[in-house]
């Protein structure tokens, strides 16, 4: 069901608020990414890939991973005008089935919220991740505002933290780095980003 929606809405996804929040989030990321040039990094639930094809010049190799089949196409699309050579797409749902991907650092943006079992997919994300590799999660601070029966509202920090901790994550830091209008579910709401290690 899920699914089907993003599949529904990949070819009109790109708007130009969703752009623009992206460079905001892409502009976040990267001082996470100084000293990354050797390393794979794996956008999960890259959509159309927004902001994990901002950060290929920064890495090694580039995974973009998705679980619709549409967003894919135009994320591979992007791969062919851009003429990017260290990127590739997979077609992979980690909430579903285990994966043989391996990666120094991962990127989660926006995708937590959609995820019902948030403790299951960062345990997911812990064994993808290579020894020293850092996950990066940018997501929405709670909001009490928003509800919806698919959607987590938000992530308060604390509790972000221990599902963190409990995955196995140490170093682990969270801070709120943009507030914006009308930016979740119509709601005026905050972005927080979270690293933390394996």
């Amino acid at each position: 069901m899920e699914n089907n929606i993003f599949n529904q809405i990949a070819n009109k996804y790109d708007t130009k608020e969703r752009t623009e929040l992206a460079k905001i989030i892409v502009n976040a990321i990267k001082p996470e990414l100084k000293e990354s040039k050797n390393k794979s990094l794996l956008d999960y639930g890259c959509g159309t890939g927004l902001v994990g094809l901002e950060l290929s010049t920064l890495v090694d190799k580039l995974l973009l991973t998705d679980s619709s089949e549409q967003m894919l196409e135009i994320t591979e699309a992007k791969i062919t005008q851009g003429n990017i050579k260290n990127a590739e797409v997979i077609d992979s749902d980690f909430t579903k089935t285990t994966s043989n991907i391996e990666a120094d650092i991962i990127i989660v943006s926006l995708v937590l919220l959609h995820i019902p079992d948030v403790n299951k997919i960062l345990r997911r994300f812990y064994s993808v991740l290579n020894t020293n590799g850092k996950l990066i999660i940018v997501d929405f601070d709670k909001n009490e505002k928003v509800s919806h029966p698919n959607v987590h509202n938000g992530f308060a920090h604390t509790d972000l933290k221990s599902l963190l901790t409990d995955a196995g994550f140490n170093t682990i830091e969270i801070k709120t780095f943009h507030h914006g209008k009308n930016i979740f579910m119509n709601q005026d709401a905050s972005l927080l980003i979270s690293t933390g290690l394996k």
